[in-house]
Parts: structure tokens; C-alpha cells; sequence
């Protein structure tokens, strides 16, 4: 449940930048997070260094979020469809870059596997976790520096009120570039750290993953409450770990794997309807 959960935290703190700051709910998603798995998967099979071929995955999924942000600018296409445009595009990317459905790494060397020598006689699992909640700390923080900067302010700006920060002078669509590039290059990196660990890439591991973020998202709101760069982006790792704990709970209660959409649906659903229950009640 840990590990999934902080292999997935990427993925929240990408879907945090659109769904909340942005206010862009960007299908693209479902999309850019297997391609950053068949991005690094390709290279680690090519014997390419992991850190390099992990890095291409999350270029990749920039690439794909700059297309999003040019298709919704430049040719004025609704960010609805402009997301779903790139996600339907993708599927085909997606095997071109594999060459067939999926690509096994039982005989590639993972990020993982280079960082096993120094953590000697430590679980598998808990070399993911420690090695994965690193890279997740260090990218929260520079997140969080950047949100702070005057680049990320204009970009959260440019979700909150568009026409006011238009009115003083900013290219509105550049920011909208740069904070979808950003936002997929997080959701691709969740999902080339994602086929390392599970030993394979596969051209269906992106379907759903737009709600999965969501929900975390919306679970640590439900928790934490509206508040600063800091304690969204905590919300969010939260919420995808309890997240991934209810799954768990789901499964161990006596639910089938083929029942999980269903119990995300329910998260979701509970997520975005208790909060307003409680204070009605």
C-alpha cells in the first residue's frame, strides 16, 4: 500500500496542478501517464541508463502536455476536447514507441535496482519506498518554490481569474504551456517509476488514472481544507496514500480487483459529497 502509494504521489501533485490551480480538467492524462512507462521502457531495454531513460518518460509527458496547451490556445479548441484530442493521439504514440501492447523489464535494470547496493539487505519493497519518497520530497519542495515564484504565481493566477491577470500584461497562453507541461511531465514520471516497479509497461496501465488523482486530491481537501502552496501539496501526498489504503481495505474486505473502479468511483463520489454533508448538517 506504501509504495504504490508514493509511486502515485506524482501523479497527484500533477493532477493537483490542472484540476485545482489550473482549473483545467486535462484528459491528457490518461495518456501521458503509460507513455512516460513506454518511454522509459524502451530506453531501459535499450540498456540506456535508468535515471535517463526515467527523465525521457517525464519529457515526454511535457511534450504531450505542451500539445494539449497549444491545441487549446492556438487553435481555440475546448479544453475538454483538446485534452481528449492528445489522450485518443496517444494510444497510438503508445505502441508506436513500444512496438507492440506491452514490454516486460524482468531482464532491464531499473532505478531501482542501481539503488539496491546501497541500501544491502533491505527489502525490495522498501528500497521503492525509500528511493521513491526522496525523489518525492525533492520534487514537492521545488514545486512548492516554484508555485511561490512570480512564474508560478502567474500561472496559478491564470486558473484562478484569467481575464485580471490578462489585464496586467501576462501571456496567458504561456502559462498555460508551461503549467500543462509540468503537470504531465509529473503524471508520465508516476508512470515510468510505476512500470520499473511493477517489471513491465503496458499500453492500458493509463486507464482511469485521471479519477485516481482526483480522488486523492479531493480526499486530502477533504482533510486538510483550502490553504497555502505547502499544505495543498501535503493534502494531496495524503490523499493519495489514504487513497491507496482504502483500495487495499477494499480488496481485503472481500472485493475483486475487477470491482476497483467501482470503489474509486465511491471514493470519489464520498470525497466530494461529505465535505458539503457535514456542513449542511
Amino acid at each position: 500500500m506504501l509504495e504504490q502509494g508514493v509511486l502515485f504521489g506524482f501523479l497527484g501533485l500533477g493532477v493537483l496542478l490542472t484540476f485545482r490551480f489550473f482549473r483545467f480538467p486535462d484528459l491528457t492524462a490518461e495518456g501521458s501517464y503509460p507513455l512516460g512507462g513506454a518511454v522509459a521502457a524502451t530506453f531501459l531495454v535499450a540498456d540506456v541508463h535508468p535515471a535517463l531513460a526515467t527523465l525521457a518518460g517525464a519529457a515526454a509527458g511535457a511534450l504531450a502536455g505542451i500539445i494539449t496547451a497549444l491545441v487549446h490556445t492556438k487553435l481555440r479548441v475546448n479544453n475538454i476536447v483538446a485534452g481528449i484530442i492528445v489522450m485518443t493521439a496517444l494510444y497510438t504514440v503508445n505502441l508506436r514507441v513500444m512496438g507492440r501492447a506491452n514490454i516486460s523489464l524482468l531482464r532491464a535494470h531499473t532505478l531501482f535496482d542501481r539503488a539496491e547496493p546501497f541500501f544491502p539487505h533491505w527489502p525490495t519493497a522498501w528500497v521503492v519506498i525509500t528511493v521513491t519518497t526522496i525523489l518525492l520530497a525533492a520534487i514537492a519542495l521545488l514545486l512548492a518554490l516554484f508555485l511561490r515564484s512570480n512564474l508560478g504565481l502567474a500561472v496559478r493566477a491564470t486558473g484562478e481569474n484569467p481575464a485580471m491577470i490578462q489585464g496586467l500584461g501576462v501571456d496567458i497562453d504561456r502559462t498555460k504551456i508551461i503549467g500543462l507541461a509540468l503537470s504531465n511531465a509529473l503524471i508520465a514520471l508516476s508512470g515510468a517509476l510505476v512500470a520499473q516497479d511493477h517489471g513491465f509497461a503496458d499500453i492500458g496501465m493509463g486507464t482511469g488514472i485521471l479519477v485516481t488523482g482526483a480522488a486523492a486530491v479531493m480526499i486530502g481537501e477533504a482533510i486538510y481544507g483550502d490553504g497555502g502552496i505547502a499544505r495543498w501539496i501535503a493534502a494531496t501526498i495524503t490523499g493519495v496514500l489514504l487513497y491507496r489504503l482504502l483500495v487495499a481495505l477494499a480488496l481485503r474486505v472481500g472485493f475483486e480487483p475487477v470491482d476497483l473502479k467501482l470503489v474509486t468511483a465511491a471514493l470519489l463520489l464520498a470525497a466530494l459529497a461529505l465535505p458539503r454533508l457535514w456542513k449542511r448538517a
